[in-house]
Parts: structure tokens; C-alpha cells; sequence
């Protein structure tokens, strides 16, 4: 009997083992379900479906690593999820309006798009709390955002006015606006912090922004494809992938030249991805096929599709490539 408990444990002990070694979940924002689908990147099979607040559309982890927290726009609240365990941790509301969201670098701001209400909100952040400071009027709905890594300016885009706006963190004011092609979307800075890439939705290329100055000065466009609109960096300093929306296609731009180095098949209407922490894999969410679509950027090609629920939108995994 005895030996049989000695057995019994040292297989108790393995199999908390390998749970502990089992790799993070995918998550899967479903917008018009209010809800988060949880895949297991093992088997590929939705293993939860948690509710959340009234259509969430984005996602972001905290500075400390420990809670992914979602914006739910339409119903004020961010709900804070274990990145590994995927248990749900808190809720907290009267955060208006969180579309999109981002963490400054120095870990002293939060600060989320408020798209339907046409606002920028600043929430002093103290690992813990959230305490809103500043609600800055911005132009017709604020898309997405993007912070420069000293912490000192949010750039964000305007959707229906076609603007680049520029918001200076520490006075909490807008210092410019510009002119941008129709419909900006995403906004992603490269690394050396000189250029800004604005996915057109409305077009179909990513222009490029000089933001070394002043102001933002438009470069040129990058022709990527149709409804060019979510960014994800591929973890190499150098490539940045971008979804075309309604070419149904990924691109993989060149940030140093500006070329346009490869294209994936991505159908069903490609939003918001998240890529593997080799490179190896991009998971995107088919935003009209209901599906979580994985692609295998070596071989180029579509390697599974996993149902979700209605409309999804942010995709994310704590094993993801460097930013």
C-alpha cells in the first residue's frame, strides 16, 4: 500500500508537471458576443467562453504581466483576465468608452481611445488602480493609438476625419493634427522611433510618416492591399505585418525600405493578430467567418481555422514575439 502511494504521488507530482509546462491559452475577443473565447494552442479546441462587458474590441497586458486586461467600449468596463490561467480576476467599470488602450512605457499612464464618444482618456495608473485624469476632445472617432518609448507623445488615428493626431502626455494637450489617407486604423512606430505606419482601411496601403519633427510629414504609401488595417511586429526589429481587410490577404513589410516582402492568404475578412513567439505562426481573427485562422509563414498558407463567436477581433497569447 505504501509503495502504491509512492507510485500515486510521483505521478501526481509529473502531471502538476506538465500542467505547469502546458503553454499559455489564445485569446479571442468575440465583439458582438460579448464575450472572450479561450483556445488551447495544443489541441486547437475552444476550451471557455467568458462573458465580458458589451462589445470588447481590443486587448492589452498589464506592466506587471500578471492581468490581460479588456476593453469593453459599449459597456464602460475593463475586465482583468489571468494571462495563464485565463480565470477572471476583476471588473471595473466607469471607464468610458475603452475602444482601444495602451500602457506608457514609464508605467505611469493608461490611456484608451473612447471611439464613439470622440475622446482620448489619461487614467494614472499605480499597478493596481485606476484614477481618470485628463478626457482630452479629439476629432471624429478615435481608432487606435500608439506611444513613442520615451513616454512623451500618443499618436492617435482619426477614422472618419482622416487625421494623424498628436497628443503631448505630460500637459495632456493636442500638439498637432495631419492629414492622413482615408479611414486610419492602426498605428505602429518603428524601432529607431523616426517612422509611424498607418494602416487606410479605407484604401488599400499603409503610409509611412516621418515623426522626427515637429509634426508628423507623410512619406508615402506602401500598397499592401485593401482595407489595409491591424498591425503586429514579427519580433525581428525589421518586418511588420499588416492585414488587409478586404483582400483577405496578410502582408509582411520591410520597416527599413519600406517593401513589401511577402503576402499570406487570409480569409474571411483578417483583423487584429498576434504571431508566435518563433515566428513561425500568425493568429488572426477572420472578423466575418466567426474563425480564429492560423498561417504558417514558412509555407505560406492557411493551417487551421477554429470556430469562435460572432465578430472577433483582438487575438492574443502571452508566448507571442517580441513586440
Amino acid at each position: 500500500m505504501r509503495a502504491f502511494r509512492r507510485i500515486a504521488a510521483v505521478l501526481l507530482m509529473g502531471s502538476a508537471g506538465l500542467a505547469f509546462a502546458a503553454p499559455p491559452p489564445l485569446f479571442v475577443l468575440n465583439s458582438l458576443d460579448a464575450s472572450v473565447s479561450v483556445i488551447d494552442p495544443q489541441t486547437w479546441q475552444e476550451t471557455s467562453r467568458i462573458p465580458t462587458g458589451k462589445e470588447p474590441h481590443h486587448l492589452y497586458l498589464t506592466p506587471d504581466e500578471k492581468s490581460l486586461i479588456i476593453a469593453n467600449a459599449l459597456g464602460d468596463s475593463l475586465t482583468f483576465i489571468d494571462p495563464r490561467t485565463a480565470q477572471v480576476q476583476r471588473t471595473v467599470r466607469g471607464i468610458v468608452d475603452p475602444y482601444h488602450l495602451r500602457f506608457t512605457p514609464d508605467m505611469k499612464w493608461l490611456i484608451t481611445a473612447g471611439n464613439r464618444l470622440d475622446h482620448v482618456d489619461f487614467y494614472r495608473w499605480d499597478g493596481k488602480e485606476l484614477s481618470l485624469v485628463q478626457r482630452v476632445s479629439t476629432g471624429r472617432t478615435p481608432s487606435h493609438l500608439w506611444i513613442d518609448a520615451t513616454s512623451r507623445r500618443v499618436y492617435a488615428s482619426m477614422q472618419d476625419s482622416d487625421e494623424l493626431v498628436v497628443i503631448d502626455i505630460a500637459s495632456q494637450t493636442i500638439l498637432s493634427r495631419t492629414r492622413t489617407g482615408p479611414m486610419p486604423a492602426d498605428v505602429y512606430g518603428s524601432p529607431d522611433g523616426r517612422q509611424l505606419f498607418v494602416g487606410l482601411t479605407g484604401g488599400d496601403g499603409v503610409e509611412v510618416f516621418d515623426i522626427s519633427g515637429r509634426e508628423p510629414r507623410s512619406l508615402r504609401v506602401i500598397k499592401t492591399g485593401n482595407g489595409a488595417h491591424a498591425f503586429r511586429a514579427a519580433g525581428d526589429q525589421r518586418h511588420l505585418y499588416v492585414s488587409n481587410r478586404v483582400a483577405n490577404t496578410i502582408s509582411k513589410i520591410n520597416m527599413l525600405n519600406g517593401e513589401v516582402v511577402a503576402s499570406y492568404p487570409a480569409p474571411g475578412g483578417p483583423d487584429c493578430m498576434d504571431v508566435s513567439a518563433d515566428g513561425r505562426w500568425i493568429y488572426v481573427s477572420s472578423r466575418w467567418a466567426r474563425k480564429l485562422t492560423v498561417i504558417d509563414t514558412e509555407a505560406r498558407q492557411v493551417v487551421r481555422q477554429v470556430k469562435v463567436g460572432k465578430s472577433p477581433h483582438g487575438v492574443w497569447t502571452l508566448a507571442h514575439a517580441p513586440r
